[in-house]
């Protein structure tokens, strides 16, 4: 990726962090790069309407022109619009922290969480990657999802890092457990991940790519109702991968 790129949205997500006017001089330190290089990103979105000055020596702050860009995008996403109401929905069926990831290669990112309402819940951010193949239910589903020989080379190159005392760490163990998901059409994380975290995710492919939802909460509450959740959450996978417009919600 270009430095230009990368400086301009670690800009915007600098003030997302810090929440406050940031002057030149702040912005080159956090970032760590030359106020040379700060001072061209600056004026390049000042011109565009994307930061203003709020006052001399005083700092820069985002306009609300970010804001209402990305509304109108969020609003006409495709995506968004076949699968927010249904996952909206789940977590409000199963109060448990609900996520969508889109695989991407060997990756896989989240494009939507709904947090529980539970104060006790497992937090994710929008964008942020799965956390790990082999220890994730997320992850298993990913590799779930490629064919023999890419799984096969998956398995003799990785290195199964310990998360957790219950992590998967063999390779003909891991290989064992996907083809159990592939087989009930659902992956599983009990505590292999996070201490004390269960997660149940489900892939389903729509215009040739591949997708996962998730839902993740302690293990104290989803391991009582982890039946009902994985028919739950493979029901409104099948369904978007079924439908071709916006589905209804149940």
């Amino acid at each position: 990726m270009s430095k230009i790129v990368e400086r301009t949205l670690d800009l915007l997500e600098l003030f997302a962090e810090e929440k406050r006017p940031l002057s030149l001089s702040d912005i080159a330190q956090l970032l760590k790069i030359p106020v040379s290089s700060c001072h061209d990103v600056l004026r390049a979105m000042q011109a565009r309407g994307y930061l203003y000055e709020i006052a001399p020596r005083v700092g820069y702050y985002p306009t609300l022109r970010v804001h209402s860009l990305s509304k109108e995008t969020v609003d006409n996403d495709p995506l968004l619009m076949r699968t927010e109401q249904l996952l909206r929905s789940l977590r409000d069926t199963l109060e448990e922290s609900v996520l969508l990831s889109k695989v991407a290669g060997l990756r896989a990112f989240y494009l939507l969480v709904f947090d529980s309402s539970h104060p006790l819940r497992v937090r994710m951010k929008v964008g942020d990657s799965v956390r790990s193949l082999h220890g994730s239910s997320a992850g298993k589903a990913l590799l779930g999802s490629l064919d023999k020989r890419a799984l096969v080379a998956f398995l003799k190159s990785a290195k199964l890092a310990p998360l957790t005392k219950q992590t998967i760490t063999s390779g003909a163990a891991l290989r064992k457990d996907i083809e159990l998901g592939r087989k009930r059409g659902w992956y599983l994380s009990r505590e292999e991940s996070l201490a004390a975290v269960t997660s149940i995710s489900v892939a389903f492919r729509w215009t040739r790519s591949v997708y996962i939802a998730t839902i993740a909460g302690p293990s104290s509450r989803l391991d009582r109702k982890l039946e009902n959740t994985a028919s739950l959450l493979t029901d409104i996978c099948h369904r978007l991968e079924n439908q071709s417009g916006p589905p209804k919600p149940p």
